[in-house]
């Protein structure tokens, strides 16, 4: 066995060295204001080939450390050629995943402290900052008090935690909505029970739902058309669930939305809310992405109802100048979700927990570990105020009806949807030679193969739709006019040449990935676990304790335990990815693409139970 290495040798390495860290770190930061001070002239969504960076990284690790001037080198001419450019304010995919200058400082000091609130002791400033912080955002959203933490007793009564995305809080809902129920009418009955929602409702959903155990053939997505603003109508619901009860089924669970990701819909909360208490079933409200609005008071009203829910969820990381990931989540009965999710092994018992006068968030979540989160979102609060974030989220809506007056003007064009906040939904109309749906799916792919901005689409009750949404934080009124200039000359050049059938993306697509391959999550699956342990075994005197994982389907280890990486990293090997993908995959319209349908690229949204992922 190798001699063990001496403390002063371990603090030559300089592995976190004050001085080395306030060094390098400035160069980093340096680096990052340089891209975002020429954002602009990169091409908004990478035009590179699949399997590119294999062929520019080297086939092994390296074994000798590499200076950071070197490795930054690398991500210039190898990494940022291959970024979909997020916060370029020419991005108007998806929805937007707001940063700014506290949220990035924020982010520092999450990182730079580094430290797991998984239980009150563990960090007790990291659990009391994140009850304070979600009690401050149910002000500002002017949520029922039953949300808040009662002052008395924190271990009774509603609450929120914060966890990385609407996916995880949706996960967390269904199983304490499903252990409820079951607690009532016996676990063998979870064949019987059943989840609603529309056919505009994030595909989290479904995911969450298959992932706790509903079968799938129990899932009611209930469609939406155009002259209700694609909304879910409270009498299908009740006729849908009166029609499962009449079944012998049990109605448990359902989610209304506030801003679909479709189009942008609100669905009645009032009246489903009432509908939901009629049949005693969960309601949770996802106002991931037009959450942010309701601080100001023009668009409270879309909560209205609000007090009928069971949980509610909306995503800071969205519209809220915080950056990824930041997903709050309130609870209206958090002794129900605690027992739903707790564990006390007793390596972590405490007198603290055991007074029940502390949280303890690992209770309150899917995973052990977590982030400092909240201390990010504090800073960006405190940085800005409230004022200040109102006038970001009016600054983007004012922008969408400057767009959507510029569609209006233009008789080629119309708006395909109502709407309510700072996204725009419309279509190039056809001709009576043109296919509508492939004349806009044309109209999309020759956009996007500018390179000087990036939208996507969706598809509502059969009609192919255009998605314009505003509100990366760089985004101005000149971006804005010039998206829709490329938008105007593009449509042009389709409607006079109709014999162009396709726009090439310029991609050509290479052979198929190691069927082996790897993937980071912030929480764990184990098979073969190693935990903590697994990064011991690179050296040769620790590797025979992985003798024998040729016999394991999967395998994961914890980059952030012993590998000097900061919080959080799950390193997870599976061999068999094509089951694994199938258990965990959603293929919503909107984030269709012909890279992805080519099925020679990794999707990694679906090897995960999230589908927003950080770098």
């Amino acid at each position: 066995m190798a001699t063990p290495t001496s403390n002063g040798a371990k603090e030559n390495a300089r592995l976190l060295d004050y001085q080395e860290l306030c060094q390098q770190a400035h160069r980093v930061v340096d680096f990052i204001a340089d891209y975002y001070k020429h954002i602009e002239d990169y091409p908004v969504l990478s035009p590179v080939e699949p399997g590119y960076l294999r062929r520019q990284l080297p086939e092994t690790f390296p074994t000798s450390p590499e200076s950071i001037e070197k490795i930054l080198i690398d991500v210039n001419n190898s990494i940022i050629p291959g970024l979909t450019h997020w916060q370029s304010p020419n991005f108007f995919a998806y929805f937007q995943i707001n940063a700014s200058t506290a949220g990035f400082l924020g982010d520092m000091l999450c990182g730079g402290f580094n430290v797991v609130g998984l239980n009150w002791v563990s960090s007790p400033a990291a659990t009391e900052l994140e009850t304070i912080v979600m009690d401050w955002m149910a002000q500002m959203l002017k949520l029922p008090p039953a949300f808040m933490f009662p002052t008395n007793n924190a271990s009774q009564g509603g609450g929120g935690v914060l966890h990385g995305s609407t996916c995880e809080a949706i996960i967390c809902t269904l199983v304490a909505a499903r252990d409820k129920v079951l607690s009532k009418v016996g676990f063998h009955n979870i064949t019987k029970l059943v989840v609603y929602s529309s056919d505009q409702t994030h595909s989290s959903l479904e995911k969450g739902a298959r992932i706790v155990g509903i079968n799938p053939q129990n899932f009611r997505s209930l469609p939406t058309s155009a002259p209700t603003g694609y909304t879910l109508q409270p009498l299908a619901l009740q006729a849908a669930m009166a029609d499962d009860i009449a079944k012998g089924l049990i109605p448990f669970y359902l989610c209304a939305t506030i801003g679909t990701t479709g189009v942008g819909a609100v669905d009645p909360l009032e009246d489903l809310g009432l509908v939901a208490k009629r049949y005693g079933v969960w309601l949770h409200v996802d106002a991931a992405y037009a959450g942010s609005a309701c601080i100001c008071p023009e668009f409270r009203h879309h909560l209205d109802g609000v007090e009928h829910a069971s949980s509610v969820s909306m995503n800071p990381h969205k519209w809220f100048l915080t950056n990824m990931d930041c997903c709050c989540l309130w609870i209206k009965d958090t002794t129900a979700f605690v027992s739903a999710l707790s564990s006390n092994p007793e390596y972590l018992r405490n007198s603290a927990s055991e007074c029940k006068k502390v949280i303890d968030y690992k209770d309150w979540q899917i995973s052990l570990s977590r982030r400092f989160r909240s201390i990010k979102l504090w800073l960006v609060i405190r940085a800005y105020g409230m004022d200040k974030l109102k006038e970001h989220i009016r600054s983007d809506v004012m922008l969408a009806m400057i767009f959507e007056r510029l569609v209006m003007a233009d008789e080629r064009f119309e708006v395909a949807a109502p709407r309510k906040f700072a996204m725009v939904c419309f279509r190039l109309l056809a001709n009576g030679e043109h296919d509508q749906s492939m004349l806009n799916r044309r109209l999309l792919e020759a956009v996007n193969s500018t390179g000087k901005l990036y939208i996507t689409h969706t598809v509502a009750a059969g009609a192919y739709i255009l998605r314009f949404a505003i509100g990366a934080t760089l985004t101005e009124e000149r971006h804005v006019r010039a998206a829709w200039t490329v938008i105007q000359e593009q449509a042009h050049l389709l409607l006079t040449q109709p014999s162009c059938s396709t726009v090439s993306h310029g991609r050509r697509h290479s052979k198929r990935l190691d069927p082996f391959l790897f993937v980071c999550h912030n929480w764990h699956y184990w098979c073969w676990r190693c935990g903590s342990a697994g990064s011991a075994r690179i050296c040769p005197d620790f590797r025979h304790h992985l003798d024998g994982v040729e016999h394991a389907s999967s395998i994961s280890i914890n980059l952030h335990k012993w590998f000097l990486t900061n919080m959080d990293g799950c390193c997870h090997w599976i061999k068999d990815t094509t089951a694994f993908v199938s258990a965990l995959s959603t293929n919503p319209e909107y984030l269709r693409n012909s890279a992805t349908e080519c099925k020679k690229v990794i999707g990694y949204k679906d090897w995960k139970i999230a589908l927003s992922r950080r770098f």
